[in-house]
């Protein structure tokens, strides 16, 4: 397996402080984040280029492009912004998300947004990750909706998907599609109380024995079918960002999910 570090894990930790730790966990490729924390208003593109080089480490995503699937307003300036960024930073690929507020979007205003990204994605080298959110609320919940508005952009050389093992079970997807498969988020929830239907960013924890989303049934199954790119720890959980020491708890949820898979 190839583990990587999305910032949110450690989001306490100024952006070198990070870089280290993840090399030190032998995670050698990291997802940069515009939010929390929000690397990309605070530090220029070419001293976060200079940082990773230093710590040894590939930036694999900025992670997001929000609400992508809305193309108006000011969101074609700012995904161009983003995107120049990302090339200049050295990072790989765009974190995409959906219109996560209850209003629809429809299939032909998403196929329309990939088309207006791809040529502006294309012109830099990068690939755009689209990750469906299983939230109730949002406006892509379905992997394979999201693979049939790719081919009708015709962007299947342009376009992956993000699997994230909490959207997968938020929105009850049965299929994987590891073929197209750009990148893995992993987090876990192990509150045995809150319905599925009821789970937030704020239950995402780290995967450990208590994990109720599947994570290692998950992870599994995206093996065997081929897939072979990074599976990047992304908590969202106050308590894990609260943690005196990050690096021992993702060593650990590593150990438990390497011991397991």
């Amino acid at each position: 397996m190839r583990f990587a570090m999305n910032h949110i894990a450690a989001p306490g930790l100024s952006l070198e402080a990070f870089f280290t730790m993840a090399r030190k966990l032998g995670a050698a490729e990291v997802e940069i984040r515009n939010d929390l924390p929000d690397i990309v208003s605070t530090l220029s593109a070419s001293e976060v280029r200079d940082m990773a080089s230093t710590a040894g480490v590939r930036i694999i995503s900025i992670n997001a492009l929000y609400p992508f699937n809305q193309w108006s307003g000011d969101l074609p300036d700012r995904a161009e912004a983003l995107a120049d960024y990302a090339a200049a930073c050295g990072a790989k690929a765009l974190v995409m998300c959906p219109l996560n507020d209850g209003r629809t979007v429809t299939f032909d205003d998403l196929v329309a947004a990939l088309s207006a990204l791809k040529p502006l994605l294309e012109a830099r080298g990068l690939t755009g990750l689209v990750e469906p959110l299983g939230f109730p609320v949002s406006s892509l919940r379905s992997k394979a909706q999201a693979i049939s508005a790719i081919e009708a952009a015709g962007g299947a050389q342009t376009y992956r998907l993000v699997h994230d093992t909490f959207h997968h079970h938020l929105a009850g997807e049965r299929e994987f599609f590891p073929e197209w498969t750009g990148l893995v988020h992993i987090s876990g929830v192990t509150d045995p109380d809150i319905a599925v239907d009821a789970m937030l960013d704020p239950h995402r924890g780290l995967v450990d024995a208590r994990d109720r989303l599947g994570n290692l049934d998950q992870i599994r199954t995206l093996l065997a079918g081929g897939y072979d790119g990074p599976f990047s720890f992304e908590p969202f959980s106050p308590q894990v960002h609260a943690l005196s020491d990050p690096e021992t708890a993702l060593r650990d949820s590593m150990s438990h999910v390497i011991a397991h898979v």
